[in-house]
Protein backbone atom coordinates (compact mmCIF):
# COMPACT_ATOMS: atom_id res chain seq x y z
CA UNK A 1 0.00 0.00 0.00
CA UNK A 2 1.30 3.50 -0.80
CA UNK A 3 0.66 6.11 1.03
CA UNK A 4 1.06 10.00 -0.24
CA UNK A 5 1.76 12.19 2.40
CA UNK A 6 0.22 15.84 2.69
CA UNK A 7 1.88 18.68 4.18
CA UNK A 8 -0.14 19.60 7.05
CA UNK A 9 0.37 16.12 8.90
CA UNK A 10 4.00 16.40 8.06
CA UNK A 11 4.24 19.90 9.56
CA UNK A 12 2.40 18.36 12.96
CA UNK A 13 4.88 15.85 13.21
CA UNK A 14 7.62 18.28 13.08
CA UNK A 15 6.29 20.99 14.59
CA UNK A 16 4.87 18.82 17.42
CA UNK A 17 1.44 20.34 16.86
CA UNK A 18 -0.20 20.01 20.65
CA UNK A 19 -3.39 19.73 18.64
CA UNK A 20 -3.27 17.58 15.75
CA UNK A 21 0.08 16.26 16.37
CA UNK A 22 -0.61 13.14 17.90
CA UNK A 23 -3.30 12.32 15.91
CA UNK A 24 -1.09 12.95 12.54
CA UNK A 25 2.06 10.52 14.66
CA UNK A 26 -0.54 8.18 15.11
CA UNK A 27 -1.56 7.87 11.50
CA UNK A 28 1.58 8.29 10.15
CA UNK A 29 2.40 4.75 11.91
CA UNK A 30 -0.37 3.16 11.09
CA UNK A 31 0.29 4.37 7.10
CA UNK A 32 3.93 3.32 7.31
CA UNK A 33 2.94 -0.06 8.98
CA UNK A 34 0.49 -0.69 5.94
CA UNK A 35 3.58 -0.31 2.95
CA UNK A 36 5.58 2.99 1.69
CA UNK A 37 4.72 6.73 2.43
CA UNK A 38 6.02 8.98 0.12
CA UNK A 39 5.76 12.57 -0.78
CA UNK A 40 5.78 14.84 -4.11
CA UNK A 41 8.09 17.72 -4.85
CA UNK A 42 5.22 20.39 -3.82
CA UNK A 43 5.30 18.85 -0.30
CA UNK A 44 8.90 18.63 0.15
CA UNK A 45 8.78 22.52 -0.92
CA UNK A 46 6.42 23.35 1.83
CA UNK A 47 7.99 21.35 4.62
CA UNK A 48 10.98 22.82 3.50
CA UNK A 49 11.12 25.65 5.05
CA UNK A 50 10.97 24.05 8.70
CA UNK A 51 14.83 22.89 7.95
CA UNK A 52 17.99 24.22 7.26
CA UNK A 53 18.85 22.54 4.32
CA UNK A 54 17.27 20.10 1.67
CA UNK A 55 19.64 17.38 3.08
CA UNK A 56 18.34 18.12 6.44
CA UNK A 57 14.95 17.50 5.17
CA UNK A 58 15.54 14.71 4.01
CA UNK A 59 17.27 13.06 6.47
CA UNK A 60 14.02 13.85 8.76
CA UNK A 61 11.68 12.41 6.17
CA UNK A 62 14.12 9.15 6.06
CA UNK A 63 13.71 8.80 9.54
CA UNK A 64 10.32 8.38 9.34
CA UNK A 65 10.26 6.08 6.51
CA UNK A 66 8.48 9.18 3.68
CA UNK A 67 10.52 8.51 0.67
CA UNK A 68 10.03 11.87 -2.39
CA UNK A 69 8.70 11.01 -5.49
CA UNK A 70 8.26 13.12 -7.88
CA UNK A 71 5.30 14.57 -9.55
CA UNK A 72 5.16 12.84 -13.09
CA UNK A 73 3.95 14.08 -16.49
CA UNK A 74 0.88 11.59 -16.38
CA UNK A 75 -0.68 14.06 -12.48
CA UNK A 76 0.88 16.94 -13.92
CA UNK A 77 -1.67 16.61 -16.47
CA UNK A 78 -4.04 15.62 -14.57
CA UNK A 79 -3.63 18.69 -11.72
CA UNK A 80 -3.94 21.03 -14.61
CA UNK A 81 -7.19 19.53 -15.76
CA UNK A 82 -8.43 19.47 -12.51
CA UNK A 83 -7.99 23.09 -11.82
CA UNK A 84 -9.25 23.88 -14.83
CA UNK A 85 -12.69 22.51 -13.47
CA UNK A 86 -12.17 24.65 -10.62
CA UNK A 87 -11.85 27.88 -12.65
CA UNK A 88 -15.01 26.97 -14.86
CA UNK A 89 -17.08 26.16 -11.29
CA UNK A 90 -16.33 30.25 -10.47
CA UNK A 91 -12.63 29.15 -8.51
CA UNK A 92 -10.57 32.54 -8.08
CA UNK A 93 -7.42 31.68 -7.99
CA UNK A 94 -5.49 32.14 -11.45
CA UNK A 95 -2.87 29.82 -10.96
CA UNK A 96 -2.26 26.19 -10.11
CA UNK A 97 -3.11 25.42 -6.23
CA UNK A 98 -0.30 23.38 -5.16
CA UNK A 99 -3.29 21.09 -3.62
CA UNK A 100 -4.54 20.11 -7.11
CA UNK A 101 -0.77 18.93 -7.40
CA UNK A 102 -0.83 16.82 -4.77
CA UNK A 103 -4.33 15.54 -5.72
CA UNK A 104 -3.07 14.36 -8.40
CA UNK A 105 0.56 13.30 -7.53
CA UNK A 106 -1.64 11.13 -4.91
CA UNK A 107 -4.21 10.04 -7.12
CA UNK A 108 -2.32 8.66 -9.84
CA UNK A 109 0.90 7.97 -8.37
CA UNK A 110 -0.37 6.09 -5.00
CA UNK A 111 -3.19 4.32 -3.45
CA UNK A 112 -4.20 6.74 -1.07
CA UNK A 113 -3.35 10.52 0.65
CA UNK A 114 -3.17 10.85 4.44
CA UNK A 115 -4.24 14.72 5.16
CA UNK A 116 -6.54 16.82 6.85
CA UNK A 117 -8.06 18.76 4.18
CA UNK A 118 -10.49 16.15 3.64
CA UNK A 119 -13.39 18.35 2.05
CA UNK A 120 -11.08 20.03 -0.54
CA UNK A 121 -9.66 16.74 -1.84
CA UNK A 122 -13.25 15.24 -1.37
CA UNK A 123 -14.42 17.54 -3.96
CA UNK A 124 -12.00 17.80 -6.66
CA UNK A 125 -10.68 13.66 -6.72
CA UNK A 126 -13.71 12.46 -5.36
CA UNK A 127 -12.27 8.60 -6.20
CA UNK A 128 -8.43 9.19 -4.02
CA UNK A 129 -9.17 7.16 -1.24
CA UNK A 130 -8.10 9.64 1.77
CA UNK A 131 -7.19 8.78 5.11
Amino acid sequence: MITAVDTNILLDFFTADPQFGPTSIQLLQDAASAGCLIVCDVVFAEISSSFQSSQTASAALNQLGVHFDALGEEAAHLAGHTFLQYRKTGGPRTRVVADFLIGAHALIQSERLLTRDRGYYRTYFPSLAIL
